[in-house]
């Protein structure tokens, strides 16, 4: 491709909402231009960029035995109420009618397409397993699109699922995919790729894992223990909680604490660690309403929910005790209309008829606490669930930390941030239930088809691929990724013989199979170099006057350096070799990561 004829300028300058590097890098290298929030067009560049991530993904997807299908972006609501995610989704699904009043979603995932395309061609277990993927534009209403490709509204995933005939094959399926995933990051460059166990959240399933880019611009925050490997996500990391020691209960007692209407104030006040105190936080929780269990059935309660007063609530884990659908942070009013004094709660005396009280397992085995007394300025000592309330779920809802003990070793925790770039569900038979996809065994008995499913955002990986390579000249990519294997760069059109023998390279390098970009522009010398760092190939190729003079042709690698003149005669070998070299050592970061005995 000739630059003079390339669709998309590069921009000395990002625009000043560009938040991360990687936006930024890539509007000025001209890879994307935005639309709207969260929304953005690939220009040449970047459309390059994301085929060649595509084909790996199609390489490895190929390997473990997947079909590659294309399933519609539109999609009847029926199947969504039929799965009962229609009213479990919140806003982020767009829902429409057509002109006939048909309520359609845009998808943003494919369970529910997948679960009926199998109960219509599914008959017996001879036709298991199966494997199918696809890659896709999806949507998803984000409320705060954020960090150009890093959260989209729209956007380009590989969505894959496996069907089964039972939980070991389903198994089988999770772990290839496991290892197929690392193979893929690491062959796109990315090798600061960890897995970490995950909330199963909207997809539901019994096991689900992330696969998280380190990077401090990340959303994401982990929790990992370096002396036994422990990592999952803080939404749903354990950690090992201290035994608090055994006392007889004292007598509830009610003390003024004059202004103490937080955690710290209140243990100043009274002289006691925070560990002695119970925090409350309280949430308007949307649940299931029993006993219909039906999936539209719901009701709003209050929730208060009770860690110990030097720990956080986990509000994912809190949602998954309770079953909720959506939480959110109560109003004062809400919580004054329960009996309850916002900074000054506890469960003692409150109204509870529509209201859950949720502890934390230790609070509840954590004798003779400070709790509220549920009048302003006032706080009860000796609180003890079990005693002085009952509570209505009694469940891990704390929120690791940094320096807790890992549950597995007991060592210290530490966290790191990163960006989700991949992730694996065990749905198990969650979708095929309710749709109906079954087969018959060898018995002929009918049973449920057992389900995984599997995703990577493309866009996204090709947005971790610019945070990790990259200097403060632009872009860096591995030869993988990149749009353009050489960077042919001419300089000097004055001079005759300079334009002939580079157009004649340009020719030649292309008749040996090479991706070339031809930078024939009428620009100085220095724009045409800023510009070569900026898009950021691989090999840049340079014919001037001076390389010439010097004997030939100008060989660099943007991730070196020094520079070398080949002669003219040996510059197809010589750039041939070197992207040869580059595929090597790209070939040689690719890694097989087993999936951890400890999963099993």
């Amino acid at each position: 491709m000739r630059m003079s004829h390339l669709f998309g300028e590069t921009l000395r300058a990002a625009p000043a909402e560009a938040e991360v590097e990687s936006h930024r890098l890539l509007l000025r290298a001209g890879y994307v231009r935005q639309l709207a929030a969260g929304i953005f067009s690939y220009l040449p560049l970047g459309h390059r960029s994301m085929k060649k991530i595509e084909r790996i993904i199609r390489e490895e997807m190929d390997a473990i035995g997947g079909q590659e299908i294309t399933m519609p972006v539109v999609q009847p609501a029926e199947l969504w109420q039929e799965s009962g995610r229609w009213h479990d989704i919140g806003e982020e699904l767009v829902r429409f009618k057509d002109r006939a009043g048909r309520d359609l979603v845009l998808g943003m995932t494919h369970e529910e397409i997948v679960a009926d395309l199998a109960r219509r061609e599914i008959r017996s277990y001879r036709q298991l397993p199966v494997l199918l993927y696809q890659i896709q534009t999806k949507f998803r209403d984000e409320p705060r699109p954020r960090a150009g490709l890093i959260r989209l509204r729209e956007f380009t995933m590989k969505d894959s699922y496996s069907l089964d005939a039972d939980e070991a094959g389903l198994e089988r399926q999770y772990r290839n995919h496991y290892t197929a995933y690392f193979r893929i990051f690491s062959r796109c460059g990315l090798a600061r790729v960890i897995a970490v166990r995950a909330d199963t959240g909207m997809m539901g399933g019994k096991l689900a894992h992330e696969f998280v880019f380190l990077t401090d611009i990340g959303e994401d925050t982990l929790v990992l223990c370096d002396a036994c490997g422990e990592a999952a996500n803080l939404q749903v990391a354990r950690f090992r909680k201290p035994e608090p020691a055994p006392e007889p209960p004292g007598p509830l007692q009610k003390v003024a604490t004059p202004g103490a209407s937080t955690i710290q104030a209140l243990a100043q006040f009274l002289g006691v660690p925070e560990s002695r105190t119970a925090k409350v936080v309280f949430f308007l929780a949307t649940v299931p309403a029993e006993p219909t269990g039906r999936p539209e059935h719901t009701r709003q309660v209050l929730v208060m929910a009770l860690v110990r007063g030097d720990m956080e609530v986990n509000e994912t884990k809190l949602s998954n005790a309770i079953r909720a659908r959506r939480l959110r942070p109560a109003t004062p009013e809400e919580i004054r209309a329960t009996g309850a004094e916002p900074g000054f709660a506890s469960p003692i005396g409150v109204d509870r008829s529509a209201m859950l009280v949720v502890v934390d397992d230790l609070v509840a085995r954590s004798p003779n606490l400070v709790s509220g007394a549920n009048e302003p300025d006032y706080h009860y000592l000796n609180v003890n669930a079990g005693r002085d309330y009952q509570p209505d779920v009694v469940a891990d809802i704390a929120t690791a930390f940094a320096g807790a003990g890992c549950p597995r070793c007991g060592a210290p925790l530490r966290l790191a941030r990163g960006v989700e770039v991949g992730n694996i569900f065990q749905l198990g038979t969650r979708y095929s239930e309710a749709l109906g996809a079954t087969y018959l065994d060898a018995t002929g008995q009918a049973r449920p088809i057992v389900m995984g499913s599997y995703g990577i955002g493309v866009g996204r990986l090709l947005a971790c691929v610019a945070e990790a390579h990259h200097d403060e000249r632009g872009l860096k990519l591995p030869v993988t990724v990149a749009p353009y294997e050489v960077h042919l760069v001419r300089l000097g059109r004055e001079e005759l013989d300079v334009e002939s023998q580079a157009d004649e390279l340009y020719r030649a390098l292309q008749a040996a199979g090479l991706e070339v970009l031809y930078d024939d522009r009428e620009a100085s010398p220095g724009v045409k170099f800023a510009d070569a760092d900026l898009i950021g190939l691989p090999l840049r190729v340079t014919v001037s006057p001076r390389s010439l003079a010097a004997g030939g042709i100008e060989l660099k690698r943007r991730d070196q350096e020094q520079t070398r003149i080949v002669p003219h005669e040996d510059a197809i070998t010589a750039v041939h070799e070197a992207v040869q070299q580059l595929k090597l050592e790209a070939a040689a970061r690719v890694i097989d990561v087993p999936y951890p005995a400890a999963e099993r």
